[in-house]
């Protein structure tokens, strides 16, 4: 069963959604999931009650479409730090000091993430096809799943006693990628097209 009732259109209801899921993000740091209900989120925004249930249906709906727009905004600010990328190597860069500083900075993200590594993969091979092209017999999707399950099981472990992240676990972290993107992507290719001005 579908989670989230509907989605938002218009501008204010947008508005809504946004303040509920930045309540639950609020309630996630503070207490972890268990902090997180539809009653707590509705008091903490201020709204009452039903305009969490004309939206979600219940908590995990709330949490689903926060793990959704994390991974928007994570995409959208990786491709801003793509515009200062000049390699392949620049790429792994970019997607784990994103991840990090998302760690650090976004409320609730250190509890909620994304919604799956499949996701994640998948929003990356969309953002990074023309930037990284895959040696003969293999796919940029697989290649990039299993460095996403891998970059996850390390960045968990930089941030599991390290409340900003263990800097030398998180180094280790790109050593690793480029290591294994090395034998998977052809090295040096960047291909994105540029925007041309208007």
């Amino acid at each position: 069963m579908e989670s989230v009732r509907r989605t938002p259109v218009q501008q204010r209801s947008v508005e809504r959604v946004n303040q509920m899921l930045d309540a639950a993000a609020a309630l996630l740091d503070e207490g972890g999931y268990e902090a997180l209900s539809t009653r707590a989120v509705a008091e903490r925004a201020g709204l009452p009650i039903g305009s969490i249930y004309r939206f979600f249906r219940d908590k995990r709906g709330l949490a689903d479409a926060l793990a959704r727009r994390n991974l928007e905004r994570f995409a959208d600010r990786v491709a801003d730090r793509l515009d200062e990328v000049t390699g392949w190597e620049g790429v792994v860069d970019a997607v784990v000091d994103e991840y990090v500083e998302m760690k650090r900075r976004v409320p609730g993200f250190a509890v909620l993430d994304f919604s799956g590594n499949g996701l994640v993969a998948d929003e990356l091979t969309g953002l990074l096809a023309s930037w990284l092209t895959p040696v003969a017999g293999h796919t940029l999707g697989r290649t990039l799943l299993i460095a996403v399950e891998a970059a996850d099981g390390l960045l968990k472990l930089a941030f599991r006693d390290a409340p900003s992240g263990d800097p030398g676990l998180i180094a280790e972290t790109k050593e690793l990628l480029l290591a294994y993107l090395a034998r998977r992507v052809e090295n040096g290719v960047m291909s994105r097209p540029r925007a041309t001005g208007s």
